[in-house]
């Protein structure tokens, strides 16, 4: 039985909120933070050996650096506001974020082995949306970056939840790169409400019952998925989002294996 909490509780305070670093919670390829700025504010980072998403929870920013000038980024007040916007830095990156109003920012990072895209603004415009499920498990998802985007590891979206639907449902796996019916990629929720005082219910389990774990998630929740099938559902009365990151050795995209016991449920 898994003894380890794959829960993790983080206030958004000012500045930059680690929330856990690529090697803790089994997670070999992810490292997450949230970055929370007042309006001129700035933070100066480098990406180093890591790779680099960052994705506009709300408000404006810009992103500097050697060589570029992203000179306004976001426009949306909240994730309930419209789609995001997304910057990526590969590695050995040295920036800037200053804020132009008060702006709060998930930090994706993930080990980077060989060069990839340049800085890069993925707008609105550029993301793809899209509903899964059906009845009382349906969503909608944006993906920001997908397998097309020259990452070494990133798929990274954006789940918007219904009052009271589930997600992720039937339960669903992706553990193993057994293409084409599952490929391995662990994955990070990051959860938000509105009213934000609501919660939802996330479980975590693998076939053998070595993790069967079940949560209440909250605003600011963040919660690390290195394997297991992972269906969640929101309380009813709020809307619940999700930002998801998932993070692939070898294989990128939506490929995933249902749990055997309750994929008849949508007729397989």
């Amino acid at each position: 039985m898994n003894t380890q909490n794959l829960l993790i509780h983080c206030p958004a305070k000012p500045g930059f909120n680690r929330i856990f670093d690529v090697g803790e919670y089994n997670m070999k390829l992810t490292g997450f933070g949230l970055l929370v700025l007042r309006a001129g504010e700035s933070r100066q980072s480098d990406t180093g050996s890591f790779e680099v998403a960052l994705v506009l929870l709300g408000g404006k920013c810009r992103v500097t650096g050697d060589g570029f000038d992203f000179a306004e980024v976001g426009g949306r007040k909240n994730v309930f506001d419209g789609k995001p916007y997304t910057v990526y830095l590969p590695r050995n990156t040295k920036y800037t974020v200053t804020a132009l109003t008060d702006v709060e920012i998930a930090v994706n990072s993930s080990p980077a082995s060989r060069d990839t895209a340049r800085p890069t603004v993925i707008t609105p415009e550029m993301t793809r949306t899209f509903s899964l499920g059906r009845d009382n498990f349906t969503r909608q998802a944006t993906v920001m970056l997908d397998e097309t985007f020259d990452s070494e590891h990133f798929y990274i979206g954006e789940g918007l939840i219904p009052s009271g639907n589930w997600s992720g449902y039937p339960p669903h796996r992706h553990d193993i790169d057994n293409l084409p019916d599952e490929i391995d990629m662990e994955e990070t929720y990051f959860y938000l409400f509105n009213p934000p005082q609501g919660f939802g219910i996330q479980k975590i389990y693998t076939p053998d019952g070595r993790i069967d774990e079940t949560y209440t998630v909250k605003n600011y929740d963040t919660v690390a998925i290195a394997e297991g099938y992972h269906p969640l559902c929101g309380a009813p009365g709020y809307d619940m989002y999700y930002l998801w990151t998932m993070c692939g050795q070898t294989n990128r995209g939506l490929i995933s294996s249902m749990d055997p016991a309750h994929k008849w449920v949508v007729g397989k």
